[in-house]
């Protein structure tokens, strides 16, 4: 009984987050769906405005970093192609079973061979069941669908706009999780090497492959960059933003770097190799360095103390280190170099002042 009580809190806590991530997003279509109801039928007198709550809907969407300027676009083009092959084609064979399959057919080849993507061939497919099944096609009705669709993607807009989440905030978290994965991955290694144990780096090194921090991270910067762009009330954020924007890559190759680490790391420690005995402690203050980056990008810091922080960590291991060692022990050095380089340049070093920030291993 107290399992499944503990299973039951942990699944309301789940969903009370989930919901909390949601909150804005919700508010947001249910505001502006509402006014591009009330715009469409009472401005512009239309009687059925279906396309205009819809296109609010589908421009806000239900998370962070979907373009949403390139949807509202590809929202109106879809609606358009699907309202106009409906309407000429209904009003030419009539309605029915047949005509159903074969407007459907057409509208949805037809956004395929103008190249349109998957948003504007599936709006193009519905928008042309609709007419095809619900809504009399002929005279001006198809103009003003598409003016109902133009409304509802300028008012979602809007919404965003005037009522933006925080996007530094996601960003922050997305930053501070992918970082975190590097420096997990460096303990991880330096756990592995002190206790001789190659489990501790195969444990590391499956986790690693399973975790999508940099699918989030891009997500998250995507969705930083749109919010900045279109609200005035975060324009101030935009060089933070672009900051975050500059370290992705090369924080992106220090995490792909760090699990080239582990897997030598295993590798070594399954042929009984010998490891630099200042390794550990080396990999442990990048580690340190890394996380420690996190928070100079969410605080819009100063990063002249991490780029000592991750110099000084390549210092502890040097070439005299590296005599009696086998291959992938070296490799493991070797990587550990080369993350090191990619994090000077999450900091804004470029490539060649990155590597000449590090001390000789000559």
């Amino acid at each position: 009984m107290r399992f499944w009580r503990a299973r039951v809190r942990a699944t309301l806590r789940r969903r009370g987050q989930a919901l909390r991530l949601m909150a804005l997003p919700i508010l947001q279509c249910s505001v502006a769906a509402a006014i591009a109801w009330l715009v469409a039928t009472r401005l512009f007198e239309h009687a059925r405005p279906f396309f205009a709550p819809m296109a609010v809907v589908i421009c806000i969407g239900v998370g962070f970093g979907q373009q949403r300027l390139r949807r509202v676009v590809e929202l109106v083009v879809g609606v358009s192609l699907g309202i106009g092959v409906g309407d000429l084609f209904i009003s030419s064979v009539g309605s029915g079973w047949w005509q159903l399959a074969l407007v459907l057919a057409l509208a949805m080849t037809t956004a395929v061979l103008l190249g349109g993507g998957t948003l504007v061939t599936l709006q193009a497919a519905t928008s042309s069941i609709l007419v095809a099944t619900l809504l009399p096609p002929g005279g001006t009705a198809g103009l003003d669908r598409m003016l109902d669709a133009l409304i509802g993607g300028l008012l979602g807009i809007a919404a965003i706009a005037l009522m933006p989440g925080d996007p530094r905030r996601a960003l922050d978290t997305r930053a501070r999780d992918l970082l975190g994965e590097v420096a997990a991955a460096l303990v991880a290694a330096a756990d592995a090497i002190t206790e001789g144990d190659r489990e501790i780096a195969q444990r590391a090194l499956t986790r690693a492959r399973s975790q999508q921090a940099g699918d989030d991270y891009r997500a998250a910067l995507r969705a930083a960059r749109e919010v900045a762009a279109i609200s005035p009330l975060h324009r101030r954020e935009r060089r933070g933003i672009a900051r975050y924007g500059l370290a992705t890559e090369p924080v992106d190759r220090a995490l792909r770097n760090s699990r080239v680490l582990l897997r030598r790391t295993r590798s070594a420690l399954t042929d009984g190799e010998t490891f630099p005995a200042a390794l550990p402690q080396a990999l442990r203050e990048l580690a340190a360095a890394a996380a420690a980056f996190a928070r100079v990008l969410a605080d819009d810091g100063d990063a002249a103390e991490v780029r000592a922080a991750i110099r000084a960590a390549a210092r502890i291991v040097d070439a005299d280190d590296l005599a009696d060692v086998g291959f992938s022990a070296r490799v493991v050095t070797a990587q550990l170099r080369s993350a090191t380089v990619d994090l000077l340049q999450a900091t804004g070093l470029d490539h060649e002042r990155a590597r000449a920030f590090l001390p000789s291993m000559g």
